[in-house]
């Protein structure tokens, strides 16, 4: 899915887990939404929109405690800068750290403490009706571990078990998780008589650093390296981002009968990674950035602390062209049609040293070009028979860019035989969805409900390969999703609020990789479930509000009930993780400006993975946890 916030196109994967603690809305939109939301928009997109100052001074600060322990604060204010009538202000800080609730009694702490330091400032200036400019700046430093997986059954593949959680985190290295999010982004609106032009420029920036233990995380005295050869290993990843954007986007008005958006985008990205393991000799795993820390492998000169390193340069540069026409054919039918042609060239320098290629096939300084691009249409007829019902239909195109993984990975035999390269495909995908949207019981109870087929080519699909200690993408032939959305809210009384989520998807391989090799002992995966995929997904939600005493004050207390279904991993189905049954729990009073709000999550202490993959590689969920937070407005 596309994610965007305040307008900006995230561009990078690690800005999703940035901290958004000055949220004012959030919009899912369903389906592919390439034909406006450009590549990577192949399943959906999610529009976040942070709070904007108002003409008047305002803001809110909160105070939390969770069981970990941990502790958070955060502060946002906004208004008018000074007397202004034309520039506002709208600034907010954000703080969490807690030392998290994954044991690992080898090292007699836990493995998930958790800090983050976030800010975010907006500036805005509106001359007049007109025009208006937004700019917008967020910094975000995160210091956390990283890589305390658990493998279970290693030796016995037959036996895999996706929903093993009896083994506990035994990683002898705390390792770390240090990451840097930053951005700087410019809007601005001009409306104009015969419509609004909007300008979008960012540069984002992303750096993190990866460390911990490597195969087969467990304390050196076990390791499997550490008995055979007498050392164990750690490993470490450097990653290097930044991206330059720019989106200039014409939108007619949007009270006439044809309506109409058109525009440009272009990015461009400079990216560095390099992935090594190091050898442990019970001194921590060492951080390794833009070269290794020894000249030769550890395979040629036991003495060294390098056992693998590779690293890689990434020049990318991708634009589109994309328009959307809206026309009310009367007053109750409605059809849109829209159209993107995305294109992606990406260039590929291979920046590891001589001494650590892994095949005599790649060179030092070489350079590989690819590129990929694709139209992207959409069609959508919406029928309105009344005010509280839409009929709608509608076929879209999605497309996902292809990319590199990193040089030399593709000669690892567990890559040969699922068919992992160095280059992973584009996915294409093609969505055929029929559902309706409706109130009633005067507007007591919103219901709406969709079908959806999909047909797929290019499906990724994740390895991790131990002894690169790399994360590769594969690709699929062609894979079928089937399923339905309901959803459905309702105020059942006037202190009595229901909302329930039901999905399903029904999902299979219809080709095998295409690079997959011949003569591969991994059995053919067409017919199987796609990866990552959940087979149905239930939510229920229940909160009762009753207010009391004095006028404004109100007792709250919210049940939130999350089933996740069979979940399969890999093509191979080699495990499926059982159904997960999740309860959180709220309750607290609440003012006209403030609340006092006690929480639980997993309150019935469901251990479950969040991760498989391949090799028997799994990731432990949080248990149970609690907290109590206090907000105040002013």
């Amino acid at each position: 899915a596309a994610i965007l916030i305040d307008g900006v196109l995230l561009t990078n994967p690690a800005q999703l887990t940035q901290e958004l603690f000055d949220v004012q809305q959030i919009e899912v939109l369903k389906g592919a939404q390439g034909a406006v939301y450009g590549r990577n928009a192949i399943g959906g997109a999610i529009v976040i929109t942070t709070k904007e100052p108002g003409d008047e001074f305002e803001g809110k600060f909160k105070l939390g405690y969770d069981d970990g322990p941990g502790y958070n604060a955060g502060i946002q204010a906004g208004g008018p800068l000074g007397d202004s009538d034309t520039l506002k202000y709208q600034a907010s800080l954000s703080y969490y750290n807690t030392d998290g609730w994954i044991d690992n009694p080898y090292l007699n702490e836990e493995a998930d403490p958790f800090q983050d330091v976030s800010i975010r400032a907006r500036l805005i200036w509106q001359p007049n009706d007109r025009l208006k400019a937004d700019a917008r700046i967020y910094n975000s430093q995160v210091d956390t571990q990283a890589l305390y997986f658990n493998i279970v059954n290693p030796f016995t593949p037959t036996l895999y078990d996706a929903d093993n959680t009896s083994l506990p985190v035994r990683v002898n290295n705390a390792g770390t998780n240090e990451r840097d999010l930053s951005q700087l982004s410019f809007k601005l609106d001009y409306d104009a008589d015969w419509g609004t032009f909007t300008s979008i420029t960012s540069w984002d920036s992303v750096e993190e650093l990866l460390t911990g233990d490597a195969y087969d995380f467990l304390p050196i005295p076990e390791s499997l390296f550490f008995n055979i050869f007498g050392a164990d290993w750690a490993q470490s990843q450097f990653l290097d981002v930044d991206t330059f954007s720019q989106e200039l986007r014409f939108t007619s008005s949007g009270e006439d009968r044809l309506r109409w958006i058109g525009g440009l985008y272009f990015t461009q990205t400079d990216r560095f990674i390099s992935t090594a393991n190091t050898v442990d000799r019970g001194t921590g795993a060492v951080p390794v950035y833009r070269s290794p820390i020894s000249p030769v492998s550890w395979f040629v000169d036991p003495n060294s602390n390098q056992v693998t390193y590779l690293a890689d340069g990434q020049d990318n540069f991708a634009w589109a062209v994309f328009g959307e026409l809206a026309y009310d054919i009367n007053d109750k039918t409605e059809v849109s049609v829209a159209l993107r042609y995305d294109d992606d060239q990406r260039e590929n320098t291979t920046l590891t040293p001589a001494a650590f290629l892994p095949t005599a096939d790649a060179s030092t300084g070489e350079v590989r070009e690819q590129g990929w691009d694709e139209w992207q249409p959409r069609v959508t007829l919406s029928y309105q028979p009344s005010d509280m019902l839409t009929l709608y239909g509608s076929w879209g195109r999605g497309f996902r860019s292809g990319g590199f993984n990193q040089t030399g990975v593709g000669v690892d035999p567990d890559a040969i035989n699922r068919g992992v390269i160095d280059l992973f495909s584009a996915e294409v995908a093609d969505t055929l969805e029929f559902g309706l949207k409706s109130r009633f019981a005067d507007n007591r109870v919103n219901l709406n409900l969709s079908i959806f087929d999909t047909n797929s080519e290019g499906s990724y699909f994740f390895v991790f390969l131990a002894t690169s200690s790399t994360q590769n993408l594969g690709s699929l032939g062609k894979v079928n999703y089937q399923g339905l959305e309901l959803d459905v809210s309702a105020k059942l009384t006037d202190n009595l609020d229901l909302m329930f989520g039901y999905g399903m998807t029904d999902s299979e391989i219809k080709e095998e990789s295409p690079y997959k090799s011949p003569t591969s002992p991994i059995p053919s995966t067409v017919g199987n479930k796609a990866p990552l995929v959940t087979d149905d997904t239930i939510n229920l939600t229940l909160q009762y509000h009753v207010p009391f005493g004095d006028s404004g004050k109100e007792f709250v207390v919210r049940g939130d009930y999350q089933r996740l279904g069979d979940t399969w991993w890999d093509p191979e189905n080699t495990t499926v993780r059982s159904p997960v049954n999740l309860v959180d729990l709220r309750f607290g009073v609440r003012g006209d400006d403030w609340s006092v709000m006690a929480w639980g999550k997993n309150v019935n202490d469901v251990m479950y993975n969040t991760e498989w993959s391949p090799g028997g590689f799994v990731f432990k969920a949080k248990p149970a946890r609690y907290g109590i937070d206090f907000t105040k407005e002013f």
